[in-house]
């Protein structure tokens, strides 16, 4: 106990703290590369990103999972490397390296020392540009994302859940469609596909330069100059426009029945509105209220509420996904105690969210939670991808350098009242999708009515 209350003790003294600004540098070369600068000098390693403003929700129509086959080519070799030979030169200089696929952006990465960086934006600038592959390049990293798709989300009911429960959400909206791609257009894309993509696509006026690390601002600029700067800007490039939601206006449910179901659980997921640049206040509130109602698996508004005053529930979560160019989401989970049906377990949710708009939020539980918030925003500080990550991320969803910097002060500046007001407006609509995952035992005891 003594040992715990130091802790916390520890914790609030460090969330006491002036969060100081970054070091952060940004500039826009003469092709549209937008590169922003982390200086961080405790360790003589340098984090080297590249993102691309585009992503799962940029395919076209019926192409629904080029944008990861394109991320898996890019390992492919070009004009001058073989395939692989990318990878093999960051590990052969003690580096590592990945890539990532979301829906509005796609994200290439290495970890090295600081000072193997400029090799990096020489890989980097090369692959760029001159991307080439064979057919059986591209046939075999088909087969790839389908057996991928077949162990991560057709072997998982989970997965397949969220799946149906994002195609419900979004009625117009490609977020609707998974990240992997649906398996019959996977099957169907081809080379040419993916040489299309990447030519309206990967190109510097693009794409974000994010560095972090052992580094100085100026030699970063001139290093981007020599690789990245004499790639041309890419004359397709156009501000996105995708199909928009229309209003929500009434509830819809889910259900996916399946022998594999091993945690039955009920899930409502919602629109919310995203971050925006110059005003994060409401995504702010919604970042506290998402805590408070199911943050701490012990002491969140659910977790009180279903796990130990009334024992319905084995786990409660609450999260929201604010960082997306359009629509975001705000999702509520409860897994129900072994004999709590599906109807007990989704009537004591609506029961405790009700009670939560009646009575309001606790001054200390407010606190606590803002605390806990400010301590993660100074301990991330700590993790450099994290660090160049947040800005990647924020720079391909329409924020800028100044949001960033500005969002921990938008959390710290959130009140009881702009949270109650955000969660009136999110809870009181009933407008989102609610799913029901289910074994075929509960099928048979009355849970199982859609599907």
């Amino acid at each position: 106990m003594n040992r715990l209350a130091a802790t916390l003790v520890a914790l609030i003294a460090l969330a006491a703290l002036p969060l100081r600004a970054e070091p952060v540098t940004g500039y826009t070369l003469d092709n549209g590369l937008e590169i922003v600068v982390i200086e961080d000098h405790r360790a003589p390693i340098a984090v080297h990103m590249v993102w691309y403003r585009s992503g799962a929700a940029d395919a076209p129509p019926g192409r629904s999972g080029i944008a990861h086959l394109l991320e898996h080519l890019m390992f492919k070799g070009t004009e001058t490397r073989a395939p692989g030979e990318f990878s093999d030169i960051v590990e052969a200089n003690g580096g590592s390296d990945n890539a990532f696929t979301s829906q509005d952006f796609t994200g290439y990465f290495q970890r090295v020392a600081a000072d193997r960086l400029e090799l990096m934006m020489e890989l980097e600038a090369d692959r760029m540009a001159n991307l080439d592959f064979s057919e059986q390049d591209w046939r075999t990293e088909r087969d790839v994302i389908l057996e991928e798709r077949a162990q991560r989300v057709d072997s998982r009911p989970g997965a397949i859940m969220g799946e149906r429960m994002r195609a419900a959400l979004y009625l117009n909206h490609p977020y609707g469609t998974p990240i992997i791609g649906w398996r019959h257009e996977i099957a169907a894309l081809s080379g040419d596909d993916a040489t299309e993509f990447y030519s309206r696509h990967y190109a510097p006026n693009n794409a974000v330069l994010i560095v972090a690390g052992d580094v100085d601002p100026e030699e970063v600029r001139a290093m981007a100059e020599r690789h990245y700067g004499p790639i041309p800007a890419a004359p397709d490039v156009t501000p996105r426009t995708r199909p928009q939601e229309p209003p929500h206006l009434s509830e819809r449910r889910v259900s996916y029945i399946d022998p594999r179901v091993g945690q039955p659980y009920v899930m409502r997921m919602q629109l919310a509105p995203a971050r925006r640049p110059g005003d994060q206040a409401e995504a702010a509130a919604l970042t506290v209220l998402a805590e408070l109602l199911g943050g701490s698996p012990f002491t969140s508004v659910l977790a009180e509420a279903l796990q130990f005053d009334r024992e319905i529930a084995l786990q409660v979560a609450a999260g929201y996904n604010g960082m997306r160019v359009d629509d975001a989401t705000f999702t509520l989970g409860v897994v129900p105690l072994p004999g709590v049906s599906h109807d007990e377990a989704e009537a004591a949710l609506d029961a405790a969210l009700a009670d939560f708009l009646d009575t309001g939020i606790d001054l200390e539980r407010f606190e606590r939670i803002k605390t806990d918030i400010r301590a993660s925003q100074i301990y991330a500080r700590d993790d450099m991808r994290e660090r160049a990550r947040r800005y990647g991320t924020a720079l391909t969803s329409g924020l800028t350098v100044a949001d960033v910097r500005a969002w921990p002060e938008a959390l710290d500046a959130v009140t009881r009242e702009e949270v109650m007001a955000a969660a009136r407006a999110l809870l009181e609509n009933g407008h989102g999708v609610t799913g029901r995952l289910v074994a075929p035992a509960d099928e048979q005891n009355g849970d199982g009515e859609n599907s």
